[in-house]
């Protein structure tokens, strides 16, 4: 943490200093989440509403597996969600998420009708894969990661289709009583360039039980990067 400290807060000087104020900010290196949180704390003069981290991978892997699961394409499914941390607590959710069939939108949960699966091997293996991809390749998924981050960048800029929300780490403003000031992983849909959290998405206990887990760890990693910045004042 102390290492990553360093670098972002030299980052975000030099943004600071040198680029356009309404310069668009995506941190990929870990951990995202907390590294995205010490740039806007040392970067003011930047709307922290345009620094974020990348969990697209994450939720483009939630895809992958589902799409593998019902034999369809991924272009099939959408509104996963990941909240949280991009990390092993992080929470790939499909509650919400929709399957486009010829009769119309199904639920994944009804179509995968396997709710041991999705709440069990499904998001273990969402929150394991890059570890798994770096045990049998001895490489991280580079190439993955690039792609997620034109995928974050696109809609982003672009916007996201009707009916359709991706998932970002932004500064959570307290949604869903998660912990202010933190960087956190919400479903968002986004236009002329911004972003905005989806509101009003029910969450049951088991969903709430993960997104306090991930808000956790997320405020011990923000601690422990502020009181490292604190020492190298």
């Amino acid at each position: 943490m102390g290492k990553n400290v360093s670098i972002y807060k030299s980052q975000a000087s030099a943004l600071a200093a040198f680029a356009a104020k309404d310069v668009k900010v995506v941190v990929v290196a870990n951990p995202a989440n907390t590294n995205a949180v010490i740039l806007a704390e040392n970067a003011p003069s930047i709307p922290a509403a345009n620094i974020t981290c990348m969990t697209r991978l994450d939720h483009n892997r939630a895809l992958g597996q589902l799409s593998e699961r019902l034999g369809v394409p991924c272009t099939a499914l959408r509104n996963v969600i990941i909240w949280g941390n991009h990390s092993s607590t992080q929470y790939p959710d499909v509650t919400h998420a929709l399957l486009t069939t010829p009769a119309g939108d199904q639920p994944v949960r009804a179509a995968v009708a396997d709710d041991a699966y999705l709440n069990g091997p499904f998001i273990a293996t969402v929150q394991q894969r890059g570890a798994a991809i770096i045990k049998a390749r001895k490489l991280s998924s580079a190439l993955s990661a690039a792609s997620s981050v034109c995928d974050h960048v696109r809609d982003w800029h672009l916007g996201t289709p009707a009916g359709t929300f991706v998932s970002m780490g932004v500064i959570s403003d307290g949604s869903y009583d998660t912990p202010v000031g933190v960087c956190y992983s919400f479903p968002v849909t986004c236009a002329a360039g911004r972003w905005a959290i989806v509101q009003g998405l029910a969450l049951d206990a088991f969903s709430r039980a993960k997104l306090d887990a991930t808000s956790k760890e997320l405020v011990e990693e923000r601690e422990m990067a502020l009181a490292c910045l604190a020492e190298g004042a």
